[in-house]
């Protein structure tokens, strides 16, 4: 009677142990797919931030380059005051537009940075679950 009553104890044991190690297993794979969303949602949206880069890069240039005519206009004539004012404007906008491109070259950076970290972390939760394989038993 005692030997039984111990061998009950083991069992019981040896299941809650078999069912903590399950569940451990099936919630990094959930984190895992989790995480695999988040890189699939940050890869599509790096698409859009390259044609946005692109854009704004474009944006910059041209006005740079417009900037740069209304100063040598400016310079052939300095005392006209309606040359001075579109050098001005077309200096601040050059400003303005070299700002958005360095903040959407931050942002594309900052986004490739995400995406790497977020590789990483997949990597490295499969190769735990990968090293603690638990066989989830088919219900009957």
């Amino acid at each position: 009677m005692l030997c039984s009553a111990l061998a009950v104890a083991q069992v019981s044991n040896d299941s809650l142990q078999s069912l903590r190690q399950q569940k451990q297993s099936l919630e990094l794979s959930t984190k895992i797919n989790e995480l695999k969303m988040r890189l699939a949602k940050l890869e599509n949206t790096l698409e859009n931030k390259t044609h946005d880069l692109d854009g704004t890069t474009a944006t910059a240039r041209q006005a740079a380059d417009e900037n740069s005519t209304a100063a040598s206009r400016l310079a052939s004539d300095p005392q006209n005051k309606k040359l001075a004012r579109r050098a001005e404007s077309s200096g601040d906008n050059a400003k303005k537009s070299a700002k958005r491109a360095r903040v959407a070259t931050d942002d594309m950076e900052d986004l490739k940075k995400d995406i790497e970290t977020l590789k990483s972390k997949i990597v490295k939760d499969e190769a735990k679950l990968a090293f603690n394989p638990v066989a989830i038993p088919i219900q009957q």
